[in-house]
């Protein structure tokens, strides 16, 4: 570890700023533009912003011993020493946040729902402030889109009409064979069978129709 003091964030060489998801003006003193350079503290809050995947909000990082005294922090305040971060939850469950920052070795956590951010340090462990109340899930609910919503769909109704119609054409086909060819005392019924068969065909014919006008409906359905 080692610590590295600029009079200004401006001051700091490119070739010296290996964080990649922060810039030097984020973690210097609001107050003073002063900076302090912690490589341990800001590795491991590189590392929680890996481990998270989702940027961090930098409250207050380092902070002069002047505008320590203006904002009221704590006399011994580790932001002095470049080595606390006070982070916004806006973005994050204060949970899953507080998790990942001890993983990654952060051991002293200030919990401020009503100002909306957590206080983190590298030691030693402690803990103050209140809870950060339970958050309902922030993820919506699985809708299924209106097409894929079978049983309400005209084109499985449509589709299934034409089905049964066209096995029936086929089955009456089957019969009438059947009956010419074994059954010549009841020729007679034949024709009637004939007009059962193209009744089922147009039947299958509606059914299709209805099934191509009901896909495009259904999908038109999904799009809105």
């Amino acid at each position: 570890m080692t610590t590295t003091t600029y009079a200004h964030f401006r001051d700091v060489p490119k070739a010296a700023w290996r964080w990649p998801n922060f810039s030097p003006a984020e973690i210097a003193c609001r107050g003073t533009g002063a900076i302090k350079i912690n490589t341990e503290a800001l590795d491991k809050l590189q590392a929680l912003r890996d481990r998270l995947g989702k940027p961090l909000i930098v409250r207050s990082a380092y902070r002069s011993p002047s505008h320590n005294r203006a904002v009221g922090g704590a006399p011994a305040s580790k932001h002095m020493l470049g080595t606390a971060f006070d982070i916004a939850m806006l973005n994050h469950d204060p949970a899953a946040f507080a998790k990942a920052a001890r993983e990654v070795g952060f051991l002293g956590f200030g919990t401020y729902p009503r100002s909306g951010f957590m206080h983190i340090d590298l030691g030693p462990a402690r803990h103050w402030g209140q809870p950060f109340p339970i958050r309902a899930t922030a993820f919506a609910p699985d809708i299924a889109p209106a097409r894929e919503v079978l049983s309400e769909s005209r084109s499985l109704k449509g589709g299934g009409a034409a089905g049964i119609a066209t096995v029936g054409a086929a089955g009456v086909e089957v019969v009438q064979e059947v009956l010419a060819e074994t059954q010549s005392a009841i020729l007679p019924l034949v024709p009637y069978l004939d007009v059962l068969h193209w009744v089922f065909i147009a039947t299958a014919l509606i059914g299709i129709a209805v099934t191509i006008h009901a896909r495009i409906d259904d999908w038109k359905r999904g799009q809105r």
